[in-house]
């Protein structure tokens, strides 16, 4: 944070008279793949802390964070209240989710998940069925199909091009056109929900302290759109920063998919045809998640994301395997990283 955006965050903070902060508690709180940056602030009494949004108005718009925060606040789901506002210099006074992140507490993936790992789950499971019932989305941009096709040219330009610094051939650019076909043409077949597009283990916190019951906030859903209903599911359960095997993996979006039938949600009747959905969506994202850490690294100098990259790949790996036609894709990345073609295809 440069010293002229400090001093007019500490300006601003300073003229909150309905909020007396303690300027002199100010620290880095958290930061993000965009240009915001969070920081915590004491009340002068001591007695209560909050988050301080800065989202440089020349590099972020703070009113899409506003405008869903209502909508969540509409639909009772658990997000952080905004205290105090400056859309112009692109500052927010937000409530403290503390820093008990989903990741932290989880404490990893593995072979087995234990009885806490099952129920913070089904928590977060239950929550986006919640979401996704009662929040309103009227005022959400659609995610179109040009939309989602321009995500996954982000893996041409940026994993291909720059990660690996190759290109593809005709051959196989008529191949992935196919595939980006058929993957935006079952995610427009789903039904259309709120969609958070990051509700995963960094943006769920678990609130209060370890001996309150188990309760979870949620975070950085400025970008919710309205989309397909697999999208957060495939987000949560496929995440890029925790693994689990694919059998606890299933059985998880499978309680997914009958908690959104109870609640009148339109998945499809056939669980089968569900996790195929499933399948698709995060194919879908997987590509656009490995072209986005990619230039991360590349363009932004944040390295940290090429850690995430394998997990993601393996994702994109253990899909394509499933369905002959993603084979294609299997070729290209064997190109890539220059191994041998292994296939074992259900469908």
């Amino acid at each position: 944070m440069s010293a002229s955006r400090q001093e007019l965050m500490e300006k601003w903070l300073g003229q909150l008279a309905a909020t007396p902060l303690d300027l002199s508690s100010i620290q880095p709180a958290s930061s993000d793949a965009s240009f915001r940056r969070y920081f915590r602030v004491k009340s002068r009494a001591g007695d209560s802390t909050f988050v301080v949004m800065d989202a440089p108005p020349e590099k972020e718009n703070v009113l899409p964070f506003i405008e869903v925060a209502g909508v969540l606040a509409q639909a009772g789901v658990k997000a952080p209240a905004i205290l105090a506002k400056s859309v112009e210099q692109g500052f927010l006074l937000l409530d403290d989710f503390g820093s008990r992140t989903f990741l932290s507490v989880l404490g990893g993936g593995g072979e087995e998940a234990d009885e806490k790992a099952h129920a913070m789950y089904r928590c977060a499971l239950s929550d986006l069925v919640h979401m996704q019932a009662n929040a309103g989305t009227q005022t959400l941009p659609a995610y179109s199909p040009e939309k989602l096709r321009s995500e996954m040219d982000l893996f041409d330009e940026w994993f291909v091009g720059r990660h690996f610094g190759n290109a593809l051939t005709d051959e196989e650019k008529n191949h992935l056109e196919r595939i980006k076909a058929s993957l935006v043409a079952s995610a427009t077949a789903e039904a259309q929900v709120f969609v958070h597009r990051d509700y995963h283990s960094r943006n769920l916190m678990v609130l209060g302290s370890e001996s309150d019951p188990l309760k979870l906030g949620m975070l950085d859903f400025q970008d919710a759109v309205r989309g397909p209903l697999s999208y957060d599911v495939v987000s949560l359960l496929r995440d890029a920063y925790v693994e689990w095997p694919e059998d606890l993996t299933l059985d998880w979006a499978i309680r997914y998919w009958e908690m959104a039938r109870k609640a009148g949600l339109a998945v499809p009747e056939d669980p089968s045809e569900f996790y195929r959905q499933f399948d698709f969506m995060g194919m879908q994202r997987h590509l656009k998640v490995l072209g986005i850490f990619a230039r991360l690294f590349h363009r932004d100098g944040k390295d940290q994301y090429l850690n995430d990259l394998p997990l993601v790949l393996a994702y994109v790996r253990s899909v394509a395997h499933r369905y002959i036609a993603f084979k294609p894709l299997l070729l290209i990345l064997d190109r890539l990283e220059n191994r041998a073609v292994q296939v074992g295809y259900t469908f």
